[in-house]
């Protein structure tokens, strides 16, 4: 399945463009506490978890669990290994908390122990890790009308390494209950060089699948039926999987792709190398990423691909319209296809083959004096963009005359520079451009790819406990909240609400 380049879509009519400023409230927030018997299970940081990723995960967790389905509901892990729960409303006082739920006492001996995580799955359902490598899945039966009701453990089992859980859902199909659950390990990176530059860890999120494997009629049996693992080089902003388990969509700074499936290493295409042979039969070419180049000038595009040597005028596949362009070998599928970020001038433009081994092409562009941020609409990572030694002087000295990091001598000129020092945190992006990526489900491969460029993920929240958790990027002073809809491919992405002026202006 092909890899779809998409962008989100805003709903103008979502925006207020008018809007002034927020009014301060004085009212004071509602606050409670109650007496426990045991403190509040806390897992501190380790020597040995020093990196960004760590912290990210483990180091400012919520030991508080907000029941989706029943949003009176507040759960947490105490130290005695004990679920417990609270009934929350704004006009009574805490109750006592409600045992629903007893682990063993064996995840206390782990040295690498995490905190304990727990999931909704639905709202007779919950997941829960003791944050010693040991995954629970538990029937709640209604929790509402059935507060203390003890948790009925319908699936035990050792999941290996230590890990939180980031989400959790349940389905059936073909009359066979199955539940789904992401899991979050951070682990040494086994293909990490101690002299290499990186923490030596990756992420590592496992997609489990677990299902009812007993026969009609008897007592329900739970088993694992698929273990699937992605790696990454970041903890992920944004991690969920869609209803009945038909895909998973992952935003974070860095790409993650499957590497096992039931422990069998996948065969990984070669993402860096692309191998072609000319249709005269004649020698292979190893191609390596970028497949093509491109330059620009007020007036035009070149763009050179690279081609098996050999190559004849016979063997190439080009088109071109106002809007599209597509150029391929004869035999393989086009290096370079899409549509233009611009309309250029067909008659205008021409190809030629240079060295017997690249295509060169030259695009008029219909308006001159525009520069293009990308070739093709929605970026192509098979291609990269050459600036020339003219244009690079230039936005050097734009970026000097803009930009310092001293202090401002003299504030009161017609343009003083900016500070760093001035700039705010919501500012400040990663050197990475983050990316929200759809995987399917069956093929393991991705779909749809949205560059979030500069709309900083800003946080995550379950409106509907029935649909994918909705989350909220920053879009210039404004935050966007979307709503994933993974039914619908060509709107995937849909913009539901704003906060206005959440961000400081730039």
């Amino acid at each position: 399945m092909a890899v779809s380049n998409y962008s989100l879509k805003v709903n103008r009519r979502l925006l207020d463009p008018s809007f002034e400023s927020y009014r301060l409230s004085l009212e004071p927030i509602p606050t409670y506490n109650v007496e426990l018997d045991a403190a509040v299970a806390e897992v501190k940081l380790k020597d040995s978890q020093y990196t960004l990723d760590h912290v990210r995960a483990f180091g400012m967790y919520n030991y508080l669990h907000l029941d989706p389905w029943y949003e009176d509901s507040v759960f947490f892990v105490d130290c005695k290994g004990r679920v417990l729960n609270l009934t929350v409303t704004l006009d009574t006082a805490l109750g006592k908390p409600i045992e629903v739920f007893h682990m063993s006492s064996d995840h206390t001996t782990c040295e690498d122990r995490l905190c304990a995580s727990l999931s909704f799955i639905s709202a007779t359902w919950a997941s829960l890790s003791d944050g010693a490598g040991r995954l629970y899945l538990l029937r709640t039966s209604m929790r509402r009308e059935n507060r203390s009701l003890k948790w009925e453990p319908m699936f035990s089992e050792e999941m290996g390494e230590p890990f939180t859980i980031l989400h959790s859902i349940s389905h059936v199909q073909a009359g066979v209950h199955s539940m789904e659950v992401l899991l979050l390990r951070i682990q040494k990176d086994p293909s990490s060089d101690s002299d290499a530059k990186g923490s030596g860890y990756s992420v590592s999120l496992e997609w489990i699948t677990v299902s009812n494997t007993a026969e009609q009629g008897q007592e329900k049996k739970y088993k694992v039926r698929k273990r699937k693992v992605l790696r990454g080089k970041s903890v992920p902003h944004y991690a969920a999987l869609e209803p009945q388990g038909k895909g998973l969509m992952v935003a974070s700074e860095k790409p993650f792709v499957f590497t096992h499936v039931d422990g069998a290493l996948l065969e990984q295409p070669a993402a860096q190398a692309m191998e072609m042979e000319s249709s005269t039969g004649g020698s292979m070419l190893q191609v390596i990423d970028p497949i093509y180049f491109w330059q620009q000038t007020i007036e035009d595009i070149t763009v050179s691909v690279r081609m098996p040597e050999g190559i004849t005028k016979d063997d190439v596949l080009f088109k071109l319209s106002m809007e599209n362009v597509s150029v391929g070998v004869q035999g393989f599928a086009p290096l370079l296809e899409g549509q233009l970020h611009a309309p250029v001038d067909p008659e205008a433009s021409a190809w030629i083959i240079k060295d017997e081994k690249s295509l060169e092409v030259t695009l008029q562009k219909r308006s001159e004096g525009p520069m293009w941020p990308e070739l093709l609409t929605g970026g192509d990572r098979r291609g990269e963009f050459l600036m020339s030694e003219e244009q690079t002087a230039l936005l050097h000295e734009r970026l000097t005359y803009l930009t310092t990091e001293d202090m401002n001598a003299n504030p009161d000129k017609d343009k003083p520079p900016c500070n760093a020092q001035e700039l705010e945190d919501c500012d400040g992006f990663p050197e990475d451009s983050s990316n929200l990526t759809r995987f399917d489900g069956e093929s393991l491969k991705p779909t749809h790819v949205v560059n979030l460029g500069s709309h900083q993920y800003l946080f995550t929240v379950d409106l509907n406990p029935s649909e994918m958790p909705s989350f909220c990027l920053r879009h210039d002073v404004d935050a966007l909240l979307w709503q994933p809809r993974p039914d619908q491919p060509s709107n995937m992405w849909e913009h539901i609400a704003t906060f206005n002026a959440l961000g400081p202006e730039p």
